[in-house]
């Protein structure tokens, strides 16, 4: 994929081949079901799920994975569950050759949409 400046989520995930796009697509909606209050955006040039003005997860396609960033405490949290995959401190690789693991991305913004409104109630006190 050539550099691009996307302007929204549908821009960044028509740029890639079909196969990616399917991929892309069911992740989006993945995210959409479990934080229907997150509104879309673009972010460091990857589709972007925010919270009440904060960042929950970002997405993005590579060569050979698709990388789902939820924050260093969605990692921490499922740490057991994402074992199985490449990941590190924030980051988690999911590869496109394998069923996207939806179950467990789902828990994960369910987890981050939890500790959003935990981190806004904190900050109107």
């Amino acid at each position: 994929m050539a550099e691009a400046d996307f302007q929204t989520i549908g821009d960044y995930i028509n740029a890639f081949p079909k196969d990616i796009k399917v991929i892309l697509q069911t992740v989006r909606q993945t995210i959409k079901k479990a934080a229907p209050e997150a509104k879309e955006a673009i972010s460091y040039q990857m589709p972007t799920f925010k919270l009440n003005g904060k960042n929950l997860v970002h997405f993005a396609a590579w060569k050979n994975h698709i990388g789902f960033y939820p924050t260093p405490s969605g990692t921490a949290k499922f740490k057991k569950e994402i074992a199985k995959y490449a990941y590190a401190k924030g980051s988690i690789r999911f590869p496109t050759d394998a069923p996207m693991p939806l179950t467990l991305i789902t828990e994960i913004v369910k987890f981050r949409v939890k500790k959003n409104k935990v981190l806004k109630s904190l900050e109107s006190k």
